[in-house]
């Protein structure tokens, strides 16, 4: 039996799989960050359609996250068991099925983008540019979902190094392309979805010359195995759903906001995106949960994945404060940057609050959610996160029918994540989420 790492050796370790992972992630919403400071510069209604634009294409992205959590588990419980081959076939069957699925959706969503900027309620003036920002970013689909499955093959393999060199150079990019085609050459939103559908193309393109790389230097075939593929799919529904329902509680909020009005869909789209900074900076601490937990249970190891979820929890309670505190002393000088309209930073100034008040839950449920995914357990995330979304609803329905606003909207998502932060608590006090050995 393996020995339980305990103190300071755990600490080293969560460290160099969490600080690199903290930058890949921080980097990835920097893209639609960076895209809304030079949107902004067009005015209210170009900002407000990249908010609507931005809730469909992260949901389309959102729903095949499992590429990237699934992946980093049947890796890392394959590495863990002493089987880097299979470790790394499993891996690439993933990223075939990232292929297909990308391709897809591109069709799906060039067919369909002007029903859903419409369902989403947006104004007549703002669904002309979300439309525009869509069909562009549909091209781009097929390499997102490569980088997606691509990151989880690292991360599985307890390299999250790797995954932070392309993401920052990916997010530089993005940020040089958008100034150039939005401000240097006019093409306004639609030059802001090139830039990123170019960055998020050459992440991919590097990808695959690495995973190349490694399948010749392990003997691993590169070819797509049917079977494995659709063991691949088979096992991401869990994930699949746990996703659908999470990414329902965006789509709703996004929804209630297009509702209240043109700049409270404005306010909201920098408000969301920073909660999307915050949350990914601590989901570095659930990616180094995910690789080390799926690690030692495939080592059949369950009392130091016991011992690295405690730690965790203490890692992203100390987190959760920092973040909060840090985004409240930079909120007056951070509006400024996205906005010169005074309506929009008034209601984005008083829904940066709530943002990092939400910091002191999000920790917690972040690590927890990805020890249970480096667990494999899917099922009952999927099952939770069904739950937490019917809370949800109600709450949100509720803001429209007293006229909350943006701020009641942003209280709606508090007690969306209390509630999630209970069910995830819950299971990890148990022991049926701690089976070992590889799974299949």
């Amino acid at each position: 039996m393996p020995t339980t790492p305990r103190g300071p050796a755990l600490d080293r370790e969560i460290l160099r799989l969490a600080v690199p992972a903290l930058g890949a992630l921080v980097a990835e919403p920097l893209f639609l960050l960076t895209d809304s400071a030079v949107v902004g510069t067009l005015g209210v209604r170009p900002l407000a359609a990249l908010g609507v634009a931005a809730t469909v294409l992260g949901t389309l992205v959102g729903l095949c996250v499992f590429l990237a959590y699934a992946t980093t588990a049947a890796v890392a419980r394959r590495t863990g068991a002493g089987d880097p081959v299979g470790a790394l076939r499993q891996g690439l069957d993933g990223v075939w099925l990232a292929i297909g699925l990308g391709l897809l959706l591109l069709v799906a969503l060039e067919a369909t983008a002007p029903d859903l900027v419409h369902w989403l309620g947006a104004s007549a003036q703002v669904q002309q540019f979300a439309v525009t920002y869509l069909r562009v970013s549909a091209l781009g689909l097929p390499a997102m979902l490569v980088v997606l499955a691509a990151t989880g093959v690292l991360r599985g393999r307890q390299d999250t190094r790797t995954p932070l060199v392309v993401a920052v150079t990916a997010a530089a990019a993005n940020l040089a392309l958008c100034l150039l085609f939005v401000l240097g050459l006019g093409f306004g939103v639609a030059g802001s979805a090139w830039a990123t559908v170019t960055a998020q193309t050459g992440a991919a393109l590097v990808y695959g010359l690495l995973l190349v790389r490694a399948a010749r230097s392990l003997g691993a075939p590169l070819r797509p195995d049917r079977a494995g593929v659709r063991r691949s799919a088979s096992a991401s529904v869990p994930l699949f759903v746990r996703t659908v329902a999470l990414r329902a509680v965006f789509v709703t909020a996004t929804a209630v906001a297009a509702r209240i009005g043109d700049a409270e869909l404005a306010a909201y789209q920098v408000s969301m995106q920073t909660w999307y900074l915050l949350a990914l900076a601590m989901d570095a601490l659930a990616i180094a949960g995910q690789a080390i937990v799926g690690r030692q249970l495939g080592a059949g190891d369950a009392a130091a994945a016991r011992a690295t979820t405690r730690r965790l929890v203490g890692w992203s309670v100390a987190a959760g404060v920092v973040l909060g505190a840090l985004l409240l002393a930079v909120r007056p000088a951070f509006v400024l940057l996205f906005t010169g309209d005074p309506t929009v930073r008034a209601l984005l100034s008083s829904a940066l609050v709530l943002v990092a008040l939400h910091q002191l839950v999000a920790g917690p449920v972040f690590v927890l959610d990805g020890v249970l995914i480096g667990a494999g357990d899917g099922r009952y995330l999927a099952w939770a996160q069904l739950v937490t979304y019917l809370t949800f609803l109600p709450a949100a329905l509720l803001v429209l029918l007293v006229d909350g606003g943006l701020v009641a909207l942003w209280v709606a998502l508090a007690e969306f994540m209390l509630v999630r932060l209970a069910v995830l608590a819950w299971r990890a006090r148990g022991d049926r989420w701690l089976v070992t050995g590889a799974l299949r």
